[in-house]
């Protein structure tokens, strides 16, 4: 599951929000199962792409849009349990619904420690599936918006110059104005204006906004206390 206490710096600066139709992929071999579902998907507004194994699923391109997987666990070939472990790294915004006939807690235990969204047995609600759908797309949508945050981000520190990026590592880390330019070798009018052009290129308000930046960028260390 996401982590709803990452918070990081106002993506709106580097990107828009998502905003194509959200995807409902349906992975399940009982055919039935699949047109019951893409009913319900379509008539919630949302865009269903139903598959009736691991396999063809995974032959899909990863999604730009907000998307959820509703995954049966006993399939053909490839496993719920194992499709789940298969895009765990590859697909993280993707959030999973569990649906089976065949439920136990061992199984969801292992199901939801490993980040299913929900678990379901069936015969289930079609609201209590078209909610869990809801929420799951919302964290997709929101784990998106902090992905293409972080891209911008990362777009904006690599526009920076080399001597920019020796100036931001300094002002994280707590270095004052006159400490740079004698650390550099500049003066503190150099320094001053660099930073000038770090604020600007970072698109930061305030300097504890930049310490956030680059606190998500891995080549920044990290302001000292």
């Amino acid at each position: 599951m996401f982590n709803a206490d990452f918070a990081p710096i106002d993506e709106s600066r580097f990107s828009a929000m998502p905003s194509a139709l959200p995807i409902v992929f349906v992975v399940d071999d009982d055919i039935s199962v699949r047109e019951s579902l893409e009913l319900m998907i379509r008539s919630a507004g949302w865009l269903p792409e139903l598959f009736d194994s691991a396999q063809a699923f995974l032959a899909r391109p990863r999604p730009t849009a907000p998307s959820c997987l509703v995954l049966d666990v006993n399939l053909p070939d490839l496993n719920g349990l194992d499709l789940q472990t298969s895009i765990g790294t590859d697909r993280p915004e993707m959030p999973i619904i569990f649906i089976t006939g065949y439920g136990d807690i061992p199984l969801t235990v292992r199901a939801m420690k490993a980040g299913a969204a929900e678990f379901l047995t069936k015969p289930f609600e079609d609201d209590v599936l078209l909610l869990a759908m809801a929420d799951a797309l919302e964290r997709s949508r929101e784990a998106l918006v902090r992905e293409q945050g972080l891209h911008g981000l990362r777009d904006a520190h690599a526009s920076l110059t080399p001597r920019e990026r020796e100036v931001l590592a300094m002002v994280v880390a707590g270095r004052l104005n006159k400490q740079i330019a004698a650390d550099l070798g500049i003066s503190e009018i150099t320094v001053k204006a660099h930073r000038g052009k770090v604020m600007r290129k970072m698109h930061a308000r305030s300097l504890p906004d930049l310490v956030k930046m680059a606190a998500q960028l891995p080549a920044v260390p990290a302001a000292h206390d």
